[in-house]
């Protein structure tokens, strides 16, 4: 049976009640000039930037004068720009500007996962009460759309975990470390030489930015936010050539990893650690500035993505796919918080760890006591596989960084609530 169509009035995906994006553009380093520069390939009958608030009044920029400004209000109080999206450093500055667009009428983008992570709920709250939509799927994972997936193809109630290499920058430094037989200071070097880490990397090599972007992630995962206080989060900075050592002899990697783990309808878990990783795991491969993510469900296994997550482009690219699905009226719609029963946050759980010492005082702050699972006592240093209380490790987190250790997960876990 053939049907007919009358092609002069099937008019598919057009809407001519949407109103073109008048952009007020917050910060210009480089994914904001990245996306400047994609935007000039958009006609501007759809999108285009009136201003840009930068903060440095003596540095030169490649755009027109009359586009900067150095007061916020410019942008806030433009009636005419509909749209404001926040690339700054900052995390104060960017919750001020973002809150304030909101209640003003504005939607937001933003790419600023520190602000997001902190303040995730209240801006929630201001979106409910405003009906204003604020999208941040550059704020995780690079170019990856995970935030969207989350909230689209896996809104149900069947997901299990979400775990990944979700920083590129220190992916990049165990990368060359593990492929390519460097140390690590001359990793984080390279690093630092291509743009991939900062002078001062601590932000991605203590974990903090892989734990902002797994609370994030937990909101339209679970449906439950976590402060990242009440979170633990332990990095890479300590490394010595014995932890690389002992995962080699294992056949192992070690890979910074995020992981977000639901045991039952009731309870779920959280942390971002060094993980001896196995050759059989999807993110085992994922190598330089690269991210990877592992979600996993009942029913449908596991489901792997993969992105650059580290650069300015990448970045910007996930930008700009925020700015066109705000031309077409999206907006997130917190399934998992609106429509589930979310899951509760614990941290009675006992992980498994590798954890390399020198004195045996720094080896006591774990509280291992019987949990002690394997042992080696060398002429220069020493470690254990023992089970510890990740509540234990929360209370100690920031005790950590200083002692001469480094820890690991195996990847085996024990849950402790009854």
């Amino acid at each position: 049976m053939e049907i007919a169509i009358n092609k002069s009035t099937l008019k598919v995906g057009v809407n001519k009640n949407i109103r073109r994006q008048v952009i007020g553009l917050f910060g210009f380093g480089n994914v904001g000039q990245g996306l400047y520069h994609v935007l000039q390939g958009v006609p501007s009958s759809k999108a285009y930037i009136k201003k840009i608030c930068v903060r440095q009044t003596n540095k030169e920029r490649n755009v027109e004068e009359n586009l900067i400004t150095y007061n916020p209000e410019v942008i806030l109080n433009d009636p005419e720009i509909n749209l404001v999206v926040e690339l700054i450093d900052n995390p104060d500055d960017a919750y001020r500007y973002v809150k304030s667009a909101l209640l003003q009428g504005k939607s937001v983008v933003s790419g600023n996962k520190t602000m997001l992570a902190y303040h995730l709920d209240e801006l929630i709250e201001i979106q409910q009460q405003t009906g204003n939509a604020l999208l941040y799927d550059a704020s995780a994972c690079g170019s990856i759309p995970i935030i969207r997936n989350l909230e689209e193809y896996y809104d149900n109630d069947l997901l299990i975990s979400i775990k990944g290499i979700l920083n590129g920058s220190s992916n990049f430094i165990l990368s060359r470390i593990f492929s390519h037989g460097e140390n690590y200071d001359v990793a984080l070097k390279k690093a630092q030489e291509l743009g991939f880490a900062e002078s001062n990397p601590s932000f991605d090599v203590m974990g903090f930015d892989a734990l902002y972007k797994l609370i994030i992630l937990t909101v339209h995962g679970f449906g439950t936010y976590v402060n990242p206080n009440d979170a633990f989060c332990y990095g890479i900075q300590n490394l010595s050539k014995y932890d690389i050592r002992y995962a080699q002899e294992q056949n192992r990697k070690i890979k910074l990893v995020a992981t977000l783990h639901k045991f039952d309808s009731n309870l779920f878990t959280l942390f971002v650690l060094p993980t001896l990783v196995k050759p059989s795991e999807y993110i085992f491969n994922v190598e330089d500035e690269f991210n990877g993510v592992v979600i996993e469900g009942a029913y449908y296994d596991e489901q792997f993505m993969f992105g650059k997550g580290a650069g300015g482009y990448p970045t910007g690219s996930a930008v700009l796919s925020d700015i066109t699905a705000r031309f077409h009226n999206y907006r997130y719609e917190y399934k998992k918080l609106n429509y589930f029963d979310a899951p509760l946050y614990t941290t009675d759980i006992a992980l498994e760890l590798f954890i390399r010492y020198h004195n045996a005082d720094d080896l006591s702050v774990f509280d291992i006591k019987e949990q002690l699972v394997e042992r080696y006592n060398g002429p220069e240093h020493r470690w254990v596989i023992a089970k510890v209380k990740l509540s234990t490790l929360l209370n100690v987190k920031d005790l950590l960084p200083g002692l001469n250790v480094f820890i690991a997960y195996t990847g085996n876990y024990e849950v402790l609530t009854k």
